[in-house]
């Protein structure tokens, strides 16, 4: 089993209030919980102006098969939409969670096809609990397996899938722009009818103006491959994005209990880098400040990623940053060390 999969012993040191406390007062203190409304007003309303500018080229492009090429910038948008409907999950953009919950369905279910209501329910739990196996989704039973628990209990084409998986991942990542929308409508299935006529009727409205608009542009040997290559080069962003963030770092073992600093810290990794790093992976590459202070809008991280690093090294908490290739071939690793034991 790889080395990284459990937390190094001190991890159950002090109490979460005596070591995460003094940092939350220092950020909350240097302002930087407070909301960036106009940041979030440029950023939605440059990310429509984009949409809407990438159609226009579909349309203005004609019925070709270098149109379709096209879905490679509408892929890198939808990403930076996903990106925002995040956000608003966590309720960084508006004062109200109303408000956030409202700016979620437009841009997850109405843009995107993605439900805003499934996406919290996953991703608060991964939140409140990452890496934990039981109690983060992430890292729960699926297509790749993340422990070597998991791995043998596989039978079949998936036990062949975790043999492989390392060399699969990114391929497999073609699918997720698929299986996302996929477990949208899954999770509609007992929900409130209201949650069902709201969400639901949002992912209809964008199945229809979606479809119509790349059927009505192209014709559908062109609209298929379109939407097929802007679904899988999506998939590949935002995993691709999500994938350094925790793979191959400490796993809780069944009843361990940790603080909220140690719980944030230890299960996450940052990706180093400049501005292009910054807004390919969208500020996420600040996991460990986004972990430790969710709700703080993300174009604040990098201000606060100092304050934490200084009060890791005090407190004597492992602080991981690596490069975005060292990353890679960390959580690719991890991956090919739980397939091993079946090779």
């Amino acid at each position: 089993m790889p080395a990284t999969l459990h937390a190094p012993s001190r991890s159950s040191g002090r109490s979460a209030g005596s070591d995460f406390a003094p940092l939350a007062r220092r950020v909350r203190d240097g302002g930087l919980l407070d909301r960036r409304r106009g940041y979030y007003a440029r950023a939605i309303g440059l990310n429509l102006a984009a949409t809407a500018a990438l159609w226009g080229a579909v349309a203005w492009a004609g019925d070709g098969w270098w149109t379709v090429l096209l879905g490679i910038p509408l892929a890198v948008i939808t990403t930076r939409t996903a990106f925002l409907g995040h956000d608003a999950g966590h309720r960084q953009i508006a004062r109200s969670a109303r408000g956030n919950r409202w700016l979620g369905l437009l841009l997850g279910n109405l843009l995107l096809g993605m439900g805003h209501g499934w996406w919290n329910d996953k991703h608060n739990r991964h939140h409140a609990n990452p890496n934990h196996v039981g109690k983060d989704p992430d890292v729960g039973e699926g297509v790749v397996a993340w422990t070597c628990e998991q791995a043998e209990r596989r039978r079949g084409v998936l036990r062949w899938v975790a043999r492989h998986q390392a060399a699969l991942f990114f391929p497999l990542l073609t699918l997720e722009g698929v299986n996302l929308k996929v477990g949208s409508l899954a999770f509609l299935r007992g929900r409130s009818r209201r949650d069902q006529v709201v969400e639901g009727g949002l992912l209809l409205v964008h199945a229809v103006g979606y479809l119509g608009l790349a059927f009505s542009l192209l014709s559908p040997g062109k609209a298929l491959a379109l939407i097929a290559l802007q679904h899988a080069l999506f998939g590949v962003h935002l995993g691709a994005v999500f994938a350094p963030n925790h793979k191959g770092m400490a796993m809780p073992e069944p009843g361990e209990r940790w603080g909220h600093l140690r719980r944030q810290v230890l299960t996450s990794r940052n990706v180093r880098g400049g501005l292009v790093t910054d807004w390919l992976m969208g500020g996420l590459n600040y996991q460990i400040e986004h972990h430790l202070f969710p709700g703080i809008p993300r174009c604040s991280l990098r201000r606060v990623q100092p304050l934490v690093r200084e009060h890791c090294a005090v407190v004597g908490v492992p602080y991981t940053e690596t490069g975005l290739v060292a990353s890679y071939r960390e959580a690719l690793g991890h991956m090919r060390g739980v397939g091993e034991p079946l090779r």
